[in-house]
């Protein structure tokens, strides 16, 4: 075995061994417990004021935190939240919930056809067009009836108690963007335009750079990394594209 192989085999006995740790299941109460306590603020305390910086660092605190349900969400649809499959399954669908009503089974179903399926007309995430109506295609495959009529029901809820415009600015507005980041970072920019033949996972990846690989998606620009071996959880995502690299 060469001496890469030997590398690789212990840099991936180390990860399974951090998973196996119960690491995921903090690491997700961590972004549950920021996105609740921020959210609780902005809404509920924050006098809004948009001339003031602090409005929108809570916007984009609160975008990256809506960003890192949904991916605590996937981890959990390849398993890696924790090696307790109801624990894990139930993370998922707390945090699929909290980013604004998504349906767990749904995600989770059509996100393994986009890993077997991936760059066809079989992927559920792939379309050929441009970013805008790529974008399109991609939200009308998740995004139904039920989902839209339980946000409008909590939304009106919420604003009798609630001011309607940080309800609005601070609940609502970062979760379509964080959609967006999701979609451009994590579908649109990996896997557009045309690959290499060699190229299995019709994935391509960004450039090492750790910090903003993170800021901008949670390491899933790092994206070849995570078809490559799905089973590593985001927050290992940085050492793939390290293990990559040589």
């Amino acid at each position: 075995m060469s001496n890469e192989a030997v590398a690789d085999y212990a840099a991936q006995t180390s990860f399974r061994r951090q998973v196996k740790s119960g690491k995921g299941v903090w690491i997700a109460a961590v972004i549950i417990g920021l996105w609740a306590l921020v959210m609780s603020y902005a809404i509920g305390f924050y006098r809004l004021d948009f001339y003031s910086p602090i409005t929108y660092l809570l916007f984009l605190l609160l975008t990256h935190l809506y960003t890192g349900l949904f991916i605590t969400a996937h981890d959990a649809m390849h398993g890696v939240v924790s090696t307790n499959k109801k624990l894990n399954e139930w993370i998922g669908r707390i945090c699929c919930i909290l980013f604004s009503f998504n349906f767990y089974d749904n995600l989770n179903r059509k996100h393994h056809l986009h890993h077997r399926f991936v760059g066809t007309d079989k992927d559920p995430d792939y379309h050929g067009g441009n970013f805008f109506v790529w974008y399109f295609h991609f939200a009308k495959q998740y995004v139904n009836i039920w989902q839209i009529l339980l946000m409008a029901v909590t939304y009106n809820l919420l604003k009798l108690v609630l001011p309607m415009a940080n309800l609005i600015v601070f609940w609502m507005l970062p979760a379509v963007f964080s959609t967006l980041q999701l979609f451009y970072f994590g579908t649109y920019v990996p896997h557009m335009g045309e690959h290499a033949p060699e190229n299995i996972h019709k994935s391509r990846s960004q450039q090492l750079n750790h910090w903003w690989a993170f800021l901008s998606c949670y390491f899933f620009g790092y994206h070849y990394e995570h078809h490559n071996r799905p089973g590593t959880p985001w927050w290992l995502l940085h050492k793939e594209k390290e293990l990559s690299q040589r």
